[in-house]
């Protein structure tokens, strides 16, 4: 998974996790991206309004899957919403349904191994794929009679990862500085504190500690002043998530490509071959799928955690996206398994520059589309134009039989307000190949073990997506898959004449209409109303 946001330490510029925080983001309230933009003047999706048009009506749950790092099945938002497999009996160790798969109650993991093992740690395809080719073609310059093909694409796997293994050898050696800046800070700001070395303290904790002649004192309380800033939790919280993606940068620089085969004895090259996984849904980085959970179905009402969009949905966890780059083996067998268990939309958080088995993926798209289901997925955060650099996985087919599945929506991330950050400034997009945009920054959903987070990213964009498509899909159960991408795109009134910074760009503004097909964001309110006057097609 190469979903992160950068951040600023000082002079010091880090990548974190996907999960983390901006604070240059606008500040909004943690609820922002379900207002409407006419009663609270933030450029939500309407949630309200779309809830008082069906208020009274009772809808049909529907099951979504979540193709991503994994859930906390025990998070109370979650507990009582997750998909129960009907046909399999838990924890009796067998294969109840007979699909090859023991246990898997509330959804599969296809990094798992023998023993309750998880590959949650991997690193990028490039790296992958360099390490694969190098041996045929690295003493090359030129190509071999016969495979010309394979060693153009051998180039273009060099130069990505070259620029990846710079790229994570220049943020290591910064993360490692920052790192030790953290803990010596940390260590004097406990003693200040009277906590116990292993305590945690938050910025509520910091501002206790008011004037002091004790210089270091009042800049390790500065450092980590500037640190919540940028992030919310206890410092605790803060260094496991630097800890992680320092994790994966050194996952590149130093690649451990044996993890998988000695975690899971699978070889992700061969397309058949025995079932393997395990029922492990909550590994060391399920933090991200638990956070996409929680903002499509989080239990609305209970006065705890956040609201989730869909108000009557079970979530189908499949752990398939590790720390670093998903196979594309996994991904074609987990949409397969959303789809044969009757998953009707299934979230996909994720993407890499390259995709080996690309057709692997295409055709699982294909299935899911002969099966009528709908498939959302996030556009990525390089902040570039996929028109021009594509994402994988996507539905320009290798076959040449699809540039646009009626199936699939990807969507881009924007900002809370009007103006230059209405586009959010690491989001994709692309006015062929990107759907539609819906809140992505500063958006906040539940965590793992009881904990919440406020996050950046089109990760959190595209389950708001599926959200909307499931809350429509709950109260019109008739309508297709190639119907609810027409609604969703339809609800999203192209913003022309706003004008916005360009994704990647400090200075070039664009009309916020060029950078999607729909040119706006979703509105559930009238994707609700422009679905109501539909004729169902699903079969």
């Amino acid at each position: 998974m190469t979903n992160f946001k950068k951040y600023t330490f000082g002079v010091v510029t880090y990548a974190a996790l996907f999960l983390s925080f901006n604070a240059s983001a606008q500040e909004a309230p943690k609820n922002w991206h379900q207002l409407d933009l006419k009663t609270d003047g933030y450029y939500g999706i309407s949630l309200n309004n779309a809830y008082n048009f069906v208020k009274g009506k009772k809808g049909k749950t529907v099951v979504v899957a979540t193709i991503d790092s994994g859930i906390d099945t025990a998070q109370k938002d979650l507990k009582s919403i997750l998909w129960v497999n009907p046909k399999e009996t838990a924890a009796n160790g067998k294969d109840d349904d007979g699909n090859g798969l023991v246990d898997d109650v509330h959804g599969w993991d296809f990094l798992g191994g023998p023993g309750g093992k998880v590959n949650y740690t991997e690193t990028t395809e490039e790296i992958r794929e360099y390490a694969r080719l190098k041996p045929k073609y690295g003493t090359l310059t030129s190509a071999p009679a016969g495979s010309e093909k394979e060693y153009a694409y051998w180039l273009n796997v060099k130069k990505i990862h070259d620029a990846t293994f710079e790229k994570s050898s220049t943020e290591a050696a910064q993360i490692g500085q920052m790192i030790n800046a953290l803990m010596a800070t940390s260590g004097y700001i406990k003693r200040e504190l009277k906590l116990a070395p292993s305590a945690t303290f938050t910025k509520a904790d910091l501002e206790k500690i008011t004037a002091t002649n004790n210089d270091t004192i009042m800049q390790s309380k500065g450092v980590w002043m500037q640190m919540f800033e940028q992030a919310e939790g206890d410092n605790g919280k803060v260094m496991k998530d630097i800890a992680q993606y320092m994790e994966k940068l050194n996952n590149d620089i130093n690649p451990d490509l044996e993890s998988r085969k000695r975690i899971m004895g699978d070889n992700p090259d061969e397309r058949g071959g025995k079932p393997y996984g395990n029922n492990i849904l909550k590994a060391p980085d399920a933090s991200h799928g638990t956070g996409v959970a929680g903002l499509i179905g989080a239990v609305r009402g209970n006065n705890y955690g956040i609201d989730g969009v869909a108000d009557n949905v079970r979530i189908m966890a499949i752990k398939a996206v590790p720390n670093g780059d998903e196979y594309d083996k996994d991904i074609a067998n987990a949409i397969r398994y959303a789809v044969d268990n009757g998953a009707k939309v299934i979230n996909m958080s994720f993407g890499k520059k390259l995709s080996p088995h690309k057709d692997w993926v295409d055709e699982a798209f294909k299935y899911a589309a002969g099966k009528d289901v709908l498939l959302v997925q996030a556009s990525g955060n390089d902040g570039q134009d996929m028109d021009i650099k594509p994402q994988y996985p996507n539905d320009i087919f290798e076959d040449g039989s699809s540039s646009d599945a009626a199936n699939v929506i990807c969507v881009g991330a924007s900002g809370a307000k009007a103006g230059d950050e209405l586009a959010a400034s690491f989001s994709n997009y692309g006015k062929k190949n990107v759907d539609v945009f819906a809140p992505g920054a500063k958006v906040t959903s539940i965590d793992t073990d009881a904990e919440f987070n406020t996050a950046d990213g089109t990760s959190f964009s595209s389950p708001i997506v599926a959200g909307v498509a499931a809350l429509i899909l709950e109260h019109y159960p008739t309508l297709s898959a190639k119907q609810l991408k027409q609604v969703i795109l339809e609800s999203a009134t192209p913003l022309t004449g706003s004008m916005t910074l360009k994704p990647g760009s400090k200075d070039q503004k664009v009309d916020f209409t060029t950078l999607s097909k729909a040119g706006g964001i979703v509105n559930a309110y009238k994707a609700l109303q422009i679905a109501s006057k539909l004729k169902g097609e699903r079969k």
